[in-house]
Formats: structure tokens, C-alpha cells, sequence
């Protein structure tokens, strides 16, 4: 669902996704895994799932499109198609995958990802930034790189209608996602109650936290929806990079007439019509200062009254509903 799959079921379109399968890859894709994996981080590359892509190869095969909705998964593939062994036209969502190109040692890993890559039919990515940095790297002769940006189901989010019950509500999974600095914000703030929803690894991380601070970990999206209901404001801190500004619970929270504050993450600072003061608050990354002042600011100003989150609905209602970003997206899929 959360590439619009059922959407694209519902157009008449057999889908298939790895994820069907259950258990663990057999054990001879495991092993293959292990020997693809093992030489490939030693001579400077970079790896990824290879069991999954290898016990799935049967039903790519058969695919007239393959979607790789991760860079897990889509490393392999790309790496798997360049020499041969996947044969469809296959569509690349970069997440993150400039972070993992610059981690490539040496021109040959770089020639190699380079033109493995080019072997892509589109390469799709959420930042405007991102779609600009693989497009340099890539060069001439290099596929569409195209700018998607994310979307939400405005009826699945929107305005709850509860009286908020917790100050700060921050939401993440994301690892460049800034907890640090909110704590240190609720430390400097005993008056604020906040709330930090995190993964488990994530939240073990944390350690002691100030006693007005909770933090749950790894609950369903039922209930995140709750928590982001229960929020004033809501804050989103990242840490610099080129593929994450919280955007999925940024447009979550926006879709629910939430007041957000966000940093002005590349990855967000175009494309998402994010106008600091009318429809959230857009603080640097890492200025611990700027976050406390923004959720001051947000929870005592003017603000208080609402006229944020009404203006983040309305924004994300014209242009960020998901059926924009499944037809979008479609587009890209039905020109293969």
C-alpha cells in the first residue's frame, strides 16, 4: 500500500510484491546472499538483499515491470540486471541512495554502480534535491531521474476533532531522524510534555530520558495516527541529508490541520510548497535553539489559534492528496 500497489491492482494491473513469501529466503539464495555480499563490501561496493531478489527471480522474470521500492533491494537488482540475470525494464525508488554512493571507495566500484544504474528504465526520487544530485552523478546517457513527490490519503488523515492532551508529539523510524535535539529542547522545557515515537532499536538508543518526556516504540499506524491527534504541535527534527525530511509523517501531520515544525532539510526545502510561518515552521537542521524557540513560539504565538494547520491542510489537500502521487507515479510504471 505504500506505494500505491492496490491502487494500481484496482486499475485492472496484476501485482505481485516479494513480501507475499513466507519465512526466510531458501537456504540456497542465503548462501548466494552471503556470497555476493561478503566480496563485494570488501573491494568497496555496496550490497544489499540479494537473498530476497534471488528467491523472487522466478516472478521478476515473469514481470513486464519490476518496481524496486528500496535501495536494499534495489542494489541487488540493478547489479543483477547489469549482468543479466533480471531482464525486465525496472523502475529505481532512491531512498537515501546518494548516501550510500558516496561510500563507494574507488573509480572502478564508482564505474560500476554508475553503469549498473544506467541500466534502469526511470529512477524515481522523493526530493527535488536527490533527483538533481543522481542525475549529476549519473551523467550523460543516464535514464529519467524523476521527482515524484510523496503524497497522503487525506481521508485516512484528517482532523480529528479530539482536544489535544501532549505538547510535542514527535514520529519517526527514519535513522536521520534528530530525537537528540528534542530531548535536549524538553530538558530546557520541564513545563512541555512531549512524546517521541520511535523504532526499538531507535528508542533503546535514547537512554535516560527527562520525566517529561514519554516514548513508545514500534506501534501500529492506527495508533501513530492517534498520537499525531493528540499532539499541539508536532515536531519533526532531522538531521541533514538528501532524501529525508520526515516527509511521510510531515504530510500525515499537515493532512490533520497539525501545526509542524520541521527542519529545512534539503530534501523538503523544494517541491513541497513548505512556506515557513504560513503552513509550518522550518527550523535549520541541528539549531537546537531554533527548534525551542519554534515550538514556543508555535504552542504560546499566534499560531496557538490554528491558522497553521489550516493552512497545512489546505496545502497538502491541493497538492500532495495521494492519488496525486499514485498516478504520478503510475505515469512513470505505464511508459515501460
Amino acid at each position: 500500500m505504500l506505494f500505491g500497489l492496490d491502487g494500481f491492482a484496482a486499475r485492472g494491473v496484476r501485482v505481485r510484491h516479494n513480501l507475499e513469501r513466507d519465512g526466510l529466503p531458501p537456504l540456497r539464495a542465503r548462501l548466494a546472499d552471503l556470497a555476493v555480499n561478503r566480496p563485494l563490501y570488501a573491494v568497496g561496493g555496496y550490497g544489499g538483499d540479494f537473498a530476497s531478489v534471488l528467491a523472487s527471480l522466478r516472478r521478476i522474470n515473469a514481470a513486464d515491470v519490476v518496481l524496486s521500492t528500496v535501495d536494499t533491494v534495489g542494489i541487488p537488482l540493478i547489479l543483477l540486471k547489469r549482468v543479466g540475470l533480471v531482464r525486465p525494464p525496472l523502475v529505481y525508488v532512491s531512498i537515501g541512495l546518494p548516501e550510500r554512493l558516496v561510500q563507494l571507495r574507488g573509480p572502478r566500484m564508482r564505474r560500476l554502480y554508475r553503469h549498473a544504474l544506467r541500466r534502469a528504465r526511470a529512477i524515481v526520487a522523493y526530493s527535488a534535491s536527490e533527483a538533481d544530485w543522481l542525475r549529476d552523478w549519473l551523467g550523460p546517457g543516464a535514464p529519467p531521474v524523476e521527482f515524484i513527490p510523496f503524497g497522503v490519503d487525506i481521508a485516512a488523515f484528517r482532523p480529528s476533532g479530539r482536544e489535544p492532551d501532549t505538547d510535542v508529539v514527535s514520529v519517526g523510524l527514519d535513522p536521520r531522524r534528530d530525537f537528540e535535539l528534542l530531548i535536549a529542547v524538553a530538558v530546557r522545557r520541564p513545563e512541555l510534555r512531549f512524546r517521541i515515537v520511535a523504532g526499538a532499536d531507535r528508542a533503546r538508543s535514547l537512554g535516560t530520558l527527562p520525566p517529561n518526556v514519554d516514548l513508545e516504540a514500534d506501534i501500529a499506524l492506527e495508533q501513530v495516527r492517534e498520537r499525531i491527534a493528540q499532539a499541539r504541535v508536532v515536531a519533526l527534527p532531522v538531521r541533514d541529508n538528501s532524501y529525508s525530511g520526515a516527509t511521510t509523517t510531515l504530510l500525515q501531520a499537515m493532512a490533520m490541520e497539525k501545526p509542524v515544525v520541521v527542519s529545512r532539510t534539503a530534501a523538503i526545502a523544494n517541491g513541497y510548497e513548505l512556506e515557513d510561518r504560513l503552513n509550518c515552521r522550518l527550523v535549520e537542521p541541528g539549531d537546537e535553539a531554533a527548534l525551542e524557540q519554534a515550538l514556543v513560539e508555535t504552542l504560546t504565538g499566534a499560531d496557538a489559534g490554528g491558522s497553521l494547520g489550516l493552512r497545512a491542510r489546505q496545502t497538502v489537500e491541493r497538492s500532495f492528496s495521494w492519488e496525486r502521487y499514485t498516478d504520478a507515479l503510475w505515469e512513470v510504471l505505464s511508459r515501460c
